[in-house]
């Protein structure tokens, strides 16, 4: 049973689909686009699949309590989680950031991936009578080009990330859980809109070695394969897919 955060668009919802056409029973999380969610999930039944839409909004520890325990009740154990929640403000400099905007970003980006990670690790690890399993944080190619001028707190988010997966995965592998993180960039997703540039990726491309920007689709494979048993003997460990950059 696969839980994916941020489900109901983007590679959350590529995640999602592709993991009901791998065999798992799926559950869209959304924090507030429930028209989109219930779309995921259609597309899955209608693809034979088993999902559920469950709102939570991932930064707040009681709506990701309830995400879990929902689960429980609606689709059984979670053997898969896929941290993927994440938001991005409108772009600008270090020096016109508000400790506002900071909480926000780090709120949702760094503590949901806590929260999240918590409650699926309570539930998979064998040591507490679970099933094991795997996660996969989506970090960023931001959290090791920076973003200068962009989104340096973005950047910094996920470099929280890329550092809690490496932590995460040694404290829980001797419990049959594998942690691991995709950092994509240049994505085709409306997340560019959100920051105030919906071409930024047509903008860039002159500087990605691939010339041109990536799919959801092509990270939702990545992720798949890190939560399949073709990686079992992987944790710990980073899928760059940012074009060549």
């Amino acid at each position: 049973m696969l839980v994916v955060t941020g489900a109901s668009r983007g590679i959350g919802a590529a995640t999602a689909i592709l993991g009901a056409e791998r065999g798992y029973a799926v559950c869209v999380n959304y924090r507030r686009d429930a028209a989109a969610a219930s779309s995921v999930v259609e597309r899955v039944r209608a693809g034979g699949g088993r999902a559920v839409a469950i709102q939570a909004d991932v930064s707040r520890e009681d709506d990701v309590v309830r995400l879990f325990r929902s689960v429980d009740e609606e689709l059984g154990p979670v053997t898969a989680l896929v941290n993927n929640a994440g938001i991005l403000e409108p772009q600008a400099k270090v020096v016109e950031m508000s400790a506002q905007r900071l909480n926000r970003v780090l709120a949702t980006n760094v503590t949901g991936c806590f929260l999240c990670a918590r409650e699926a690790v309570l539930r998979m690890s064998t040591e507490r009578g679970g099933p094991g399993g795997a996660i996969v944080n989506v970090s960023s190619a931001a959290s090791r080009l920076g973003s200068a001028g962009e989104y340096v707190d973005y950047a910094a988010s996920k470099g929280a990330i890329d550092t809690f997966t490496i932590g995460l995965a040694q404290e829980v592998a001797v419990e049959g859980i594998r942690v691991n993180a995709v950092r994509p960039a240049f994505i085709h997703t409306e997340i560019h809109a959100s920051g105030g540039e919906p071409g930024r990726i047509e903008r860039l491309r002159p500087a990605i070695p691939m010339r041109r920007g990536g799919t959801a689709e092509e990270v939702a494979r990545a992720i798949l394969w890190l939560l399949s048993e073709e990686a079992s003997y992987t944790t710990g460990a980073f899928l760059d897919l940012a074009g060549g950059r």
